[in-house]
């Protein structure tokens, strides 16, 4: 079988490649227990019988993540759309967000539903962009923004501008989110957690200076996206810088570590390490980059990669094939979250600071038995993508 044209570019078929195909196969199998009512779980959580088996329960209902999960759904055939979705379709599913964006008030909510309505070739599109539009605008008077937030709405009005959606003002949106987001990184090596003032209320004092993996992922795809849409060579400039920064600073058995220190590029805390971290999240910036025409990380991919299949932290899989999921993460023993906060504050201070002793005090031997729907949407988005393919449904 011909491999996917992303999982080729890891090289000669192998382990990686098998790992993959089967990773995608499992997403498939792993997201109809999460769906219910035409809307995805927050969760499935894990439940540990008395003869030490697993089971996993879904809890709760998360907009955000059904939207992530049409995203990654409208990158197959609409056969297998359906068997991932209970019988539906990614088109199908984008309807029912989009029809409930009236009430959706949070700016990424809004991001992903109308990033989703493009990719999908959702008629609801237009509608779904007055609604960002109407949420960004909110946002411009606050004196911060999660920078999360901010790459989607600029990863939603590029993929808009890619199927000819136009909503209010939007050369000079579009404008306004790569510059917002480009101010982010002018001082910093790498991204902190809000755009905006250092210091404010979304974000703690002694954590101004830290900015996560996510902080560092979508911004990067959002920017490569942009210069592939429109050969904004400054964008493609940020996102190599901030690729370069999250591969230096890339664990020696692959991990993609959690905190770092925005204004060094430095490690602030490590764990916990996430699944979808090393199948997913970056993998897809880092290919989205290389698509782009910027560096090709595939060694680095790789090596994340391998993580999932055999780790230092633990010998407990992270993949359970019975149950079609990803366990959540490899934690320390730390449910005060301690180490984080210690960190933080030893970093604000002095740069590289972390408190050794900590790692022997709480190691990561924890694993977090829980699987969010978005982990799978994520990955069949990140590994099944092509950038001139939209409206399969």
């Amino acid at each position: 079988m011909t491999p996917h044209r992303r999982i080729a570019l890891l090289g000669s078929p192998g382990p990686v490649e098998d790992l993959l195909e089967d990773m995608l196969e499992l997403a498939v199998r792993g997201l109809p227990p999460a769906y219910a009512d035409g809307e995805f779980a927050f969760t499935r959580r894990g439940r540990r019988a008395t003869d030490g088996s697993w089971s996993a329960a879904p809890e709760g209902r998360s907009v955000r993540y059904s939207a992530i999960v049409a995203l990654g759904v409208a990158t197959l055939p609409e056969e297998r759309q359906r068997a991932a979705l209970a019988g539906d379709t990614a088109l199908d599913l984008t309807g029912r967000l989009v029809a409930r964006l009236p009430g959706v008030t949070g700016l990424g909510d809004a991001a992903l539903i109308c990033w989703a309505a493009a990719e999908t070739g959702h008629p609801g599109l237009e509608a779904a962009l007055h609604r960002l539009a109407e949420l960004d605008d909110g946002c411009a008077g606050e004196p911060q923004i999660y920078t999360v937030e901010a790459a989607w709405a600029l990863a939603a009005l590029v993929a808009a501008r890619a199927v000819g959606g136009s909503g209010p003002g939007a050369d000079g949106r579009l404008e306004r989110a790569r510059a917002r987001l480009l101010a982010g990184l002018s001082a910093d090596r790498l991204y902190r957690h809000v755009l905006g003032k250092r210091s404010g209320p979304l974000v703690p004092w002694y954590r101004a200076h830290v900015g996560c993996f996510a902080d560092q992922v979508y911004p990067l795809q959002a920017l490569a996206r942009l210069h592939a849409a429109t050969g904004d060579g400054e964008a493609l400039a940020a996102a190599d810088r901030v690729a370069a920064g999250i591969c230096a600073a890339q664990g020696a058995q692959g991990q993609w570590w959690w905190h770092y220190d925005a204004r060094t590029g430095g490690v602030v805390e490590g764990y916990p390490v996430y699944s979808v971290h090393q199948l997913a999240m970056a993998p897809m910036a880092l290919l989205d980059l290389a698509d782009a025409g910027g560096a090709a990380h595939l060694d680095e991919i790789a090596l994340g990669l391998a993580w999932m299949a055999g780790r230092p932290e633990t010998p407990e899989s992270l993949i359970d094939p019975h149950l079609a999921l990803t366990w959540r993460k490899a934690a320390r023993n730390d449910p005060k979250k301690l180490v984080r906060g210690l960190r933080a504050t030893s970093t604000r201070a002095v740069p590289g600071g972390r408190l050794a002793v900590l790692d022997r005090l709480y190691p990561p031997v924890v694993v977090d038995r829980e699987c969010r729907p978005y982990e799978l949407g994520w990955l069949l988005y990140a590994w099944l993508f092509e950038p001139h393919a939209r409206g399969r449904s």
